[in-house]
């Protein structure tokens, strides 16, 4: 895909897939075009040039509703939760929406809790969702996105707020929902968690895609040591 604002390149010809039960990494500096590719994945963003595909189809021409009723899920680097409703009652807004799509009509408020229980924060329930701590309002968004029941994850950022032990909970969920035949594809820049979770990972670089391969080579690779991880003796030895 390629993505021009103006005379600047945001995304230049960057192309990269995601499989199913898999956890991709989108990583790379600050300024990169990693959310730029999220939006264009997502369809928020047209691409300038390029195309995105999702189960074997075109979506490209697709609106953002539309991917979702397909199988897109999503969170945001910024948080998108609707602060005035309880947290419940967000994950209740996405369940009602998803279901309604589809002429289904179940116990909304049981299986929002399930959804929450499953991500940790069934104690802030009630809570207004602009009221709860940053970590706990990011697992609020992965709720809501397990809501729409998605094929494909994208998760921007989604352990920023969360502690050690929470980010430990947060990486062993994510394998857990890859098992299950979900593909994920995620931006974060806690090396940390990136390294212990995904299982391919692609580097960006001034919009373009500089090394693809598994953490290890990544780990290993000089040319993202230098434009993002560092150098070090004991990696490269």
């Amino acid at each position: 895909m390629v993505v021009q604002f103006g005379g600047v390149t945001a995304v230049d010809d960057a192309t990269f897939s995601v499989e199913p039960a898999t956890i991709t990494g989108l990583i790379g500096p600050n300024g990169a075009g990693k959310t730029t590719c999220f939006n264009v994945i997502s369809g928020l963003q047209r691409p300038t040039k390029g195309r995105v595909r999702f189960r074997d189809q075109d979506v490209t021409s697709l609106s953002v509703d539309g991917r979702a009723r397909r199988g897109m899920g999503r969170t945001f680097q910024r948080l998108e939760a609707f602060g005035s409703l309880s947290v419940r009652d967000n994950v209740m807004v996405a369940l009602d929406i998803n279901r309604g799509l589809r002429g289904l009509f179940t116990n909304g408020r049981k299986d929002a809790d399930a959804l929450l229980e499953r991500v940790g924060i069934a104690s802030y329930a009630e809570e207004r969702a602009d009221s709860v701590p940053t970590g706990t309002a990011r697992l609020l968004e992965l709720a809501r996105a397990l809501a729409c029941e998605p094929r494909l994850l994208l998760l921007d950022e989604p352990s920023s707020g969360l502690d050690e032990a929470e980010t430990d909970d947060f990486g062993s969920l994510l394998q857990e929902l890859a098992a299950s035949g979900v593909a994920i594809l995620m931006v974060e820049h806690d090396m940390d968690l990136v390294m212990a979770v995904c299982q391919e990972l692609h580097v960006l670089d001034f919009g373009r895609i500089i090394a693809s391969g598994t953490p290890a080579a990544i780990r290993q690779d000089r040319t993202v040591q230098e434009a993002y991880l560092g150098y070090s003796e004991e990696v490269v030895a």
